[in-house]
């Protein structure tokens, strides 16, 4: 069965350009994923479907009308009943790995975009929470949204062909990734570390090991300090016919 989501948007085009292309792009030929931008603009009454308004109280810019926003999500769960639905808010918790994995296995997502100078407060009850990014600000929630369908779609089965590639990448065991290489063996002087061409699998597996806990430990301490580290990885340190 597909992973099924749909992204509330006034831009649905940001949304289908991305997922036309490349691996989701296939993924969705193949039927494994089901993504689909849906037009806020829809639900919105009046001749101009007016989606945005002044805030109470004064400020610059506008802020996302309730009843469009309620309206749009309330099809979506019809169409989803057993979704959740996101609202993509630099104040929600933010996505990592663990987080993406666990989406993945929810079968159906809603994720709400918000423009402008944020939403009304009245959408949130409607919601089941709000999920970042990071800490920063864009201008809408669309590639917010895509990041976590990206993120979220790549752990559905089938999706990146090789099944192994997902277990393999940053942040899966908590470290990142060790680095990849691939011909020429030399490059401007810079040559292949010669444990990849030794086809010593066991030796490349180390090496590999090693090459993470290192890039982590130096790039990441704040992961690095959340290992726990067992004795075969505290021995890699200590080897010295890792190279």
């Amino acid at each position: 069965m597909a992973f099924r989501c749909e992204v509330l948007t006034l831009f649905p085009k940001m949304i289908s350009g991305y997922l036309a292309e490349s691996i989701l792009g296939k993924a969705q030929d193949k039927g494994l994923i089901d993504v689909r931008p849906i037009d806020v603009r829809d639900f919105a009454s009046g001749k101009h479907h007016v989606t945005d308004d002044t805030p109470y109280g004064g400020g610059a810019g506008m802020v996302m009308k309730v009843e469009p926003l309620v309206a749009a999500i309330e099809a979506s769960r019809r169409r989803l009943p057993d979704a959740q639905v996101f609202l993509m808010s630099p104040r929600g918790k933010v996505l990592d790995q663990a987080l993406a994995r666990r989406l993945s296995r929810a079968g159906s997502l809603v994720l709400v975009c918000g423009r402008y100078e944020g939403v009304d407060e009245r959408v949130a009850p409607y919601t089941d929470g709000e999920l970042s990014v990071g800490d920063f600000v864009l201008t809408g929630g669309e590639l917010a949204a895509l990041a976590v369908v990206d993120a979220v779609a790549r752990l559905v089965p089938g999706v990146l062909g090789n099944e192994a590639s997902a277990g393999a990448e940053s942040f899966e065991d908590g470290l990142l990734e060790y680095p990849q290489y691939t011909r020429p063996a030399e490059f401007r002087g810079a040559a292949v570390p010669e444990v990849l061409q030794s086809g010593d699998h066991a030796r490349i597996a180390r090496w590999r090991r090693w090459q993470a806990l290192c890039l982590t430990r130096d790039r990441r301490p704040d992961l690095f300090a959340r290992l726990d580290l067992s004795k075969a990885d505290r021995a890699l340190f200590d080897a010295d016919d890792l190279g």
